[in-house]
């Protein structure tokens, strides 16, 4: 390939980002016939300017979502469905579930069999009502609601949350990859999925595409933590593939 200046070669990096979610510096490197101590420059560079996430090797896509609770709800609605349909049925009687907040597992709340024979605890109210809906019995975390996260992440929340062990968390996604594992786009809402993630007995995610291969500033989990990942129908065989060689349960949604 032609020689490229410096901001050509950083539009190309960004380019393969959105396109793909994820660079190998190496990869870039021999394309671009320059080494890959030049490569590994204009990621430190981009990082720094919030472009992208360096990883070991390369770099991720970063996650924006500046959207609040209502508007993702608004978005995507048949495939967050399908989501919910395929984790719902990971769902047994009997057990007790923490639904964090999200606009997919709001659909997996709507998901749930009415008059199911289990207790749910959430931190999202939108959430709730949802389950009142459906005559499951619930429990709602109190304190101040983040708009953008759509539930309780303060201090009054996790305090809350302390009462609880639940046999499944369902945890709200901002971002996952196999090398930054699951990210969040705040730091309290991080700290408290965190905080659930370590009283939970098996950790389910279910994640729309736009979150696969992707990273947000704050660090949540590492992918050996989640037990079960239900994916889009459609979602990329390489990172399918990720997530089942971290170890962890895959279906795609039906």
């Amino acid at each position: 390939m032609q020689d490229l200046l410096l901001g050509e070669r950083q539009d190309l990096i960004r380019a393969r980002l959105d396109l793909s979610g994820r660079v190998i510096a190496a990869e870039l490197a021999q394309e671009l016939g320059v080494s890959e101590d030049t490569i590994r420059r204009d990621l430190r560079e981009m990082a720094a300017s919030g472009l992208c996430r360096r990883v070991y090797g390369g770099a991720l896509r970063i996650s924006h979502t500046t959207t609040t609770m209502n508007e993702r709800m608004a978005a995507g609605g048949e495939r967050k469905a399908a989501l919910a349909r395929t984790a719902a049925g990971l769902i047994p009687a009997g057990v007790t579930v923490f639904l964090d907040a999200g606009s997919t597992n709001l659909a997996l709340a709507r998901a749930l069999p009415a008059g199911s024979d289990l207790t749910v605890a959430t931190n999202a109210p939108a959430i709730a009502a949802a389950l009142l809906e459906r005559d499951i019995a619930t429990i709602q975390l109190g304190g101040l609601i983040d708009p953008r996260v759509g539930g309780a992440i303060g201090a009054k929340a996790m305090r809350d949350a302390e009462a609880f062990r639940p046999d499944i968390l369902v945890l709200g996604v901002c971002a996952m990859d196999a090398e930054a594992g699951v990210t969040a786009d705040a730091f309290e809402d991080a700290e408290f999925k965190r905080f659930l993630a370590s009283r939970a007995r098996t950790v389910l995610v279910a994640v729309t595409n736009d979150k696969l291969s992707t990273a947000a500033p704050y660090s949540v989990v590492p992918l050996s933590r989640i037990a079960h990942a239900v994916i889009e129908a459609d979602a990329d065989e390489t990172e399918a593939a990720a997530l089942t060689a971290a170890g962890i349960e895959t279906l795609r949604a039906g």
